[in-house]
């Protein structure tokens, strides 16, 4: 079964950094392309990185470009994402998604950027 675990969420005042992390189960990760989303009440979820499956290709989405870096560690089953310069526009649930399999949700991490 797909599994799918956030962590590294947290409060951090404007400009400051944090590191998410998305540790992935019940799949051939090395092989699955993989993106981070975040979601804010009452919004539509935003597509904020996306890594192809050996790392090579990342996007991002216009918001987060030159800020937050996506990357993975295939020997460790985990995408992460750097953030950095936050602002409180960026303050969201945090998911990662499995291009293969995009029903599957875990259960978020939440990051929280105010003064």
């Amino acid at each position: 079964q797909v599994q799918l675990v956030e962590s590294g969420g947290g409060f951090v005042q404007p400009g400051g950094s944090l590191r998410l992390s998305c540790t992935a189960s019940g799949f051939t990760f090395r092989r699955c392309p993989m993106s981070w989303y975040r979601q804010v009440p009452g919004k539509e979820r935003e597509l904020v990185a996306t890594i192809s499956s050996g790392g090579s290709t990342t996007n991002y989405g216009d918001s987060v470009k030159g800020r937050f870096t996506i990357s993975r560690d295939n020997a460790k089953n985990t995408v992460y994402l750097q953030m950095s310069g936050l602002k409180p526009e960026d303050t969201a649930v945090y998911h990662c998604n499995a291009a293969w399999y995009p029903e599957y949700w875990g259960q978020g991490t939440q990051v929280t950027v105010s003064s």
